[in-house]
C-alpha cells in the first residue's frame, strides 16, 4: 500500500511538472499565473549562483496541493521539493546530471535524497513535518562535469 501511494505521489508531480517549468520560464513561481486564474505550485525557497548555474529551489506543500483530496494511508513526506538549473550567461535550462541534498531539520532530524530528473528540472519528496529552521545542503554535478554545492537556512512557518 505504501509503495502503491508513493508511486501515485511521483506520479502526479511528475505530470505536474511541465506546470511548474512552464511556470519557471514567467517568473516568480510564488505569484499567480495570469494564465486563466491558475496558481503555480509551490514557492520560490531561495535562488543561488553557483559556478555560473543559477539554482532555483521550489518548495511545494504536498498536503495543500491536495487539499479535498484523501492523504495516503502512512505517507511520511510532507513536501516536494524541486531545483531547476539553468545557465547564468545565456539562461538555457540545464537538466541533465545528478543533484543530491541534504535537509536538518528542527532537532535532530535529517534526510539525505537524491533528487530525479523531472521535465527540465531535478526533484523529491521530502519531511519537513514540523515548523522550524531546515538546512538544506545540496551536490550537483551537471552536464559539464563540474561538482558544485551550495547550502542555505528555510524557515517553514
Amino acid at each position: 500500500m505504501k509503495r502503491t501511494a508513493a508511486v501515485l505521489m511521483a506520479a502526479m508531480f511528475a505530470l505536474s511538472a511541465p506546470l511548474i517549468v512552464s511556470a519557471a520560464e514567467h517568473g516568480s513561481m510564488h505569484k499567480e499565473m495570469d494564465h486563466g486564474g491558475m496558481q503555480t505550485m509551490g514557492k520560490t525557497i531561495h535562488t543561488e549562483i553557483v559556478d555560473g548555474v543559477k539554482a532555483t529551489f521550489t518548495l511545494i506543500d504536498m498536503k495543500e496541493q491536495m487539499k479535498g483530496m484523501e492523504m495516503p494511508a502512512g505517507m511520511k513526506d510532507t513536501h516536494h521539493l524541486m531545483i531547476m538549473f539553468k545557465d547564468n550567461k545565456t539562461g538555457k535550462m540545464l537538466s541533465e546530471g545528478q543533484v543530491k541534498v541534504k535537509i536538518s531539520g528542527p532537532g535532530k532530524s535529517s534526510q539525505i535524497k537524491t533528487l530525479m530528473g523531472m521535465n527540465g528540472g531535478f526533484g523529491s519528496d521530502v519531511t519537513m513535518p514540523v515548523k522550524g529552521k531546515y538546512g538544506i545542503m545540496t551536490k550537483f554535478q551537471l552536464k559539464d562535469g563540474k561538482v558544485r554545492a551550495n547550502q542555505f537556512w528555510y524557515e517553514l512557518k
